[in-house]
């Protein structure tokens, strides 16, 4: 068992009243790494000057996250497979919208890996497909939500 740890900082302006909901969202998140990161509510839920578009909101996280997931055991398969992969990047896109029981949820993302092998490799397209489909399998991220995930190579 593994146990992961992140403390998410909020702390009101002495200048927000609070309760008529106008004060920021913006916040810290920090990692046992020693890692920070600036986040705030989407602006598409949160408007401006309320959050702030520069820094990264959970919806993105969440996103990111599965798009990761994914990435870093589809470049596992593929080295275990004697493939080298020069680069990977993938332009994720979740979808918020109403799920089966009416709530509005990110119910959809879709990953548009884009892989560079190293020079003078022949993978074919099963083989890919195949690299992607383990990938998908094997991420816990994506075996612990209800998100429909697609995949769709470029």
């Amino acid at each position: 068992m593994a146990k992961y740890i992140a403390q998410i900082s909020w702390q009101r302006s002495q200048h927000d009243a609070f309760i008529d909901q106008k004060y920021s969202r913006v916040h810290t998140w920090a990692f046992d790494g020693g890692a920070k990161v600036e986040a705030s509510a989407s602006p598409t839920i949160v408007p401006l000057p309320y959050s702030d578009e520069a820094h990264i909101d959970p919806e993105e996280a969440y996103v990111a996250s599965l798009s990761s997931c994914h990435m870093l055991f589809f470049l596992h398969f593929a080295a275990k497979a004697g493939l080298t992969v020069d680069s990977y990047v993938d332009s994720a896109e979740g979808i918020m919208s109403h799920n089966a029981q009416g709530k509005l949820a990110m119910t959809q993302v879709i990953l548009k890996p884009q892989v560079t092998w190293q020079a003078g490799s022949s993978v074919t397209e099963k083989t890919l497909n195949l690299l992607h489909h383990q990938a998908h399998e094997a991420c816990f991220l994506a075996n612990s939500v209800h998100t429909d995930i697609q995949i769709k190579p470029q």
